[in-house]
């Protein structure tokens, strides 16, 4: 028996609001409700292209609005805070877009809050529900490549120059650490956890007061990991996981792929895993958070808060190591 329709609100109706509105509208029991901008033309545009059935020009009536289950946050990292915070106010669920705020300190306060209001609180770091990530999890916990000595995750995106853009505007929350390194960061401590012996990271910190390129390597004592973050470059992105008994390579793009290959400590094709996305990849953690609720789950065990506060922790001390102007 099928579960009961999960109504869903849209806070921000920016490229990853369309992306999210796309992958609700592929969940069987999934309904997109309701959605709002910082103006009624916008959300009404934004409502009649995605079907969502009432649009408000603030995002104080949707967070009000009694008929939502799940409010999805997808504006600028500068104010999640501030948004989350609002619909937590108005008792709302919240699957709130990576990162979760600019600092762990704010963070650990939504945290907080929810915990104590009892609201279901989810970071939408999407990768971690991606089923190709889930299987090299599952395949490393066994033993499968042995112990890991090394993880390389590089993701670097060329954006053109614009210091209104939200990737080079401070105001916004910009700079590739929280649009991009996050990604970096949660990879590799999915493999090999929290507990680094040291960090070391440099960057460049462009015109505009953002990092616009830095490099980032752990050291866990007997394996390290790096990675390449960059607004300046572009890369194929890979993410290549190597252990004593053999390496995973995923495809280009690994936080969003859907498939990786398996190589023995020689170097030899063993096997590839592969499981093309349903719709385009978020619908994951959409489901992900109506399958919490519906268990009355207030946290994702894939994707559980004190992790979530963890990675701020760890991308707040990597910011402090990065050359500042």
């Amino acid at each position: 028996m099928s579960e009961k329709t999960t109504k869903w609100g849209i806070m921000a109706t920016g490229w990853i609001a369309e992306r999210l509105a796309d992958a609700i509208n592929s969940v069987a029991d999934a309904e997109l409700t309701a959605v709002a901008s910082r103006g009624l033309e916008k959300a009404e545009a934004f409502g009649k292209r995605y079907g969502a059935k009432r649009c408000y020009g603030t995002y104080e009536e949707l967070a009000a609005d009694p008929d939502i289950d799940i409010i999805y946050v997808a504006s600028p990292t500068s104010i999640h805070y501030d948004n989350v915070k609002l619909c937590f106010e108005h008792g709302k669920n919240v699957l709130c877009e990576k990162s979760l705020t600019v600092t762990a300190s704010e963070t650990a306060e939504l945290i907080k809050i929810a915990r104590e209001k009892k609201l279901f609180f989810m970071e939408a770091m999407w990768m971690r529900c991606l089923p190709y990530y889930r299987k090299a999890v599952e395949l490393v916990k066994a033993g499968k490549i042995g112990e890991i000595k090394t993880i390389r995750v590089d993701i670097s995106k060329a954006q053109m120059y614009d210091p209104q853009n939200r990737f080079f505007n401070k105001a916004l929350g910009g700079g590739t650490l929280l649009d991009l390194g996050v990604y970096s960061v949660t990879f590799l401590t999915g493999f090999l956890g929290y507990d680094y012996k040291d960090l070391y990271s440099r960057g460049y910190i462009g015109e505009t007061g953002v990092d616009r390129d830095e490099v980032i390597v752990f050291d866990y004592g007997n394996a390290y990991t790096s990675s390449v973050v960059g607004f300046d470059i572009e890369d194929d992105n890979r993410a290549v996981i190597v252990g004593t008994e053999g390496r995973i390579v995923t495809e280009p793009d690994f936080w969003y792929g859907h498939s990786f290959k398996l190589f023995d400590k020689w170097g030899n094709f063993t096997e590839e895993f592969s499981e093309p996305h349903l719709c385009n990849g978020y619908e994951y953690e959409v489901m992900e958070a109506q399958a919490c609720m519906n268990a009355g789950l207030l946290e994702s065990k894939i994707i559980p808060l004190d992790t979530t506060l963890r990675i701020m922790e760890i991308m707040d001390e990597i910011t402090a190591k990065i050359n500042t102007k």
